[in-house]
């Protein structure tokens, strides 16, 4: 049975249609036992599941946080980026579908084969060369040839860029992407045969007030070795995991190098505003401590140790004499 939904008004020409004799019931029951044949096109194959696409846009949408903050740094406006779809075609209508003077950067991602491509629109693209440049980024310059200088400074800002996808990919892969090839004419460019089903990962850009699309296109040659790892199971079975025992070290010496503050309180005492504006050197001020009882260390701000005051080499000091223990009763 279809799973198509009908309208109202097609229930009811429907009905009018059995009513009336137009249409036979039983030539339509016929018709509905028939085996139908699908049409399938070979070029339009279907190589990646929804499961798998699914994930491959959830490691995306991470990626477009990360790039978010990146060119937000780099550009020092307002940046928004979102992925807006992610779809399996052929990579000859990827091409068809994308300007003919824009901006494409090809890099590789060892130790996966083959090659990954990043199409950045020409408003994005010149939009980010102008901030980076010094200008507002407000203006939509359109080029046919960029200069040596324009060349080198986008082939900058997207090798950079295309770097945080080593950390969108941790959990997939632990990638090294390398710029391989910068152009501006997808013409001049086969990564892939014209057949070869690619996923495009389109990514919704907003610099200050212009916006356009950055397209990832990933051959399937590039995911055919980490598929496996697309799937839901992989996902839910690495969610957690047991640390590293080198993670476990590193994070265990940042510790110990870390700096703290630690202040000793020798005591409290309320005075009026009155005594305090007539106070004068060599006046003495009673505190609530008496000076054989123990003070309490506070290390950034909590109290932690029970100690005493002295001196080590002419220099004040205080030694700890035990840890304080979760209940222990201490003055405030």
């Amino acid at each position: 049975m279809s799973g198509e939904v009908l309208s109202q008004n097609e229930i009811d020409a429907l009905l009018s249609a059995l009513s009336t004799g137009e249409m036979d019931a039983e030539a339509l029951k016929k018709e509905q036992s028939e085996k139908k044949v699908k049409i399938y096109d070979f070029k339009r194959a279907l190589r990646f599941s929804k499961d798998q696409i699914r994930s491959l846009t959830r490691i995306h949408e991470n990626f477009a946080r990360l790039l978010t903050n990146y060119f937000s740094a780099q550009l020092r406006t307002y940046v928004q980026i979102t992925v807006s779809s992610a779809d399996q075609i052929p990579y000859e209508e990827f091409i068809r579908s994308i300007p003919k003077m824009t901006i494409l950067n090809v890099f590789e991602v060892p130790p996966l084969e083959g090659r990954v491509l990043m199409e950045v629109n020409p408003n994005i693209a010149y939009t980010m060369m102008e901030r980076m440049l010094g200008g507002s980024g407000s203006s939509n310059h359109k080029f046919e040839k960029l200069t040596e200088i324009e060349t080198k400074i986008m082939s900058n800002i997207f090798e950079r860029a295309f770097e945080h996808l080593r950390e969108a990919w941790a959990t997939i892969s632990d990638i090294d992407p390398i710029l391989t090839d910068f152009e501006v004419n997808p013409q001049f460019l086969q990564m892939v045969s014209p057949n070869e089903t690619v996923i495009v990962i389109s990514l919704n850009t907003t610099i200050n007030k212009n916006s356009g699309m950055i397209n990832i296109c990933i051959p399937y040659v590039v995911l055919e070795s980490v598929i496996p790892k697309l799937s839901v199971r992989y996902w839910m079975q690495n969610e957690r995991k047991d640390p590293e025992k080198e993670d476990i070290e590193r994070l265990e010496k940042g510790i110990q190098q870390s700096i703290i503050e630690l202040t000793t309180e020798l005591g409290r005492t309320n005075i009026s505003i009155q005594d305090l504006l007539t106070l004068d050197p060599g006046d003495v001020i009673e505190l609530n401590q008496r000076i054989n009882q123990p003070l309490i260390i506070n290390v950034s701000g909590i109290p932690k140790f029970v100690g005493q005051p002295g001196k080590v080499t002419k220099k004040q000091a205080i030694q700890i004499l035990h840890a304080l223990k979760e209940g222990d009763e201490h003055d405030e």
